[in-house]
């Protein structure tokens, strides 16, 4: 039997929560804008999920510029989590996603606890009322205002918090996406578990700096800013494997992947699914080409079901 026929058996499907995606890679939240933006270069519909750019209630302007930097083998963003809203998604973006048979995945955030349940709220009841968004995923990597600001991905009380409000808010599968800024992932991971969580996605970008060193000044606005791209890819999968070891749910690996090798890395560390992020910036493909890769790799290696390579680290 030839490769072709034999990719032909290969089964690339998974189910992330209930919800069943034709294949396991997906596009990372904030770096594939609102889809539509990707639509000229990729075509939607062969992608597992689309996770658009994260929502608040209210529009955001973001940082000042600049707000991105090159760092070797990556970048430092401080964007500012800048977006259009819930409200004008749903009327402006929404439409346009739902003529597309590719699961919609939407990242929301919040200042505050009442800020994450209104936003999941607002965009539940859109759902409900004309479909389109088939999952919900919840950054808490934001400081909470009502409390010092301390950040509710860093914070175990914080984050079982604002889980388990989110969690009676909403009936969608909720993904928490998890913060690598922390001493103790695993920790983090059955904290937001045992609160409600349907899956989690990890890594977030890591807090890092950039100097100009003849200003003697940060090279972003911001000063810190988060890095991602293959740098931090040696740590996301670490991390990966260190959830997969502590929690049953379903585990969306990312962070520097450019290559099928990439999202085999993490498939192998324990991930159910993979996202594409600063890889989008620099191939707008990649994703594409990912997924093809991932059904001649398994060919090859006589392996048709991709959840079979799931968690099949040896040590």
């Amino acid at each position: 039997m030839g490769l072709e026929s034999r990719e032909e058996r290969v089964e690339l499907s998974v189910d992330i929560a209930g919800v069943r995606l034709k294949n396991p890679v997906m596009t990372s939240s904030g770096t594939f804008g609102y889809g539509e933006e990707y639509s000229e270069f990729v075509d939607l519909n062969r992608l597992g999920a689309i996770v658009v750019k994260g929502l608040s209630v209210t529009p955001k302007e973001g940082n000042p510029p600049p707000r991105i930097v090159e760092a070797p083998a990556g970048m430092l963003n401080a964007i500012g989590l800048q977006n259009i809203g819930i409200k004008a998604f749903i009327r402006e973006k929404l439409p346009f996603l739902r003529q597309f048979k590719t699961h919609i995945i939407v990242n929301f955030f919040g200042d505050s606890i009442g800020e994450y349940v209104q936003a999941a709220e607002e965009l539940s009841n859109a759902s409900a009322s004309d479909g389109g968004i088939h999952a919900l995923e919840m950054n808490i990597s934001c400081p909470n205002k009502e409390d010092g600001w301390i950040v509710f991905g860093t914070d175990p009380k914080a984050m079982k918090q604002v889980v388990t409000a989110v969690r009676k808010t909403t009936n969608l599968p909720l993904i928490i996406k998890l913060s690598p800024n922390v001493t103790d992932i695993g920790l983090m991971a059955r904290v937001v578990e045992d609160s409600g969580a349907d899956a989690v996605s990890l890594i977030n970008t890591i807090i890092g700096m950039v100097v100009d060193v003849k200003k003697r000044r940060p090279m972003l606005a911001n000063t810190t800013g988060g890095l991602s791209g293959p740098a931090v890819r040696p740590i996301a999968v670490r991390m990966v494997w260190e959830v997969y070891r502590a929690v049953k749910i379903p585990i969306i690996g990312m962070g520097g992947i450019m290559t099928t090798n990439d999202a085999l890395e993490f498939l192998v560390a324990g991930a159910k699914a993979v996202a594409v992020g600063t890889g989008n910036f620099v191939n707008p493909l990649a994703t594409i080409e990912i997924i093809d890769g991932l059904g001649r790799f398994l060919a090859e290696e006589g392996i048709y079901n991709v959840n079979n390579i799931t968690g099949s680290l040896e040590i």
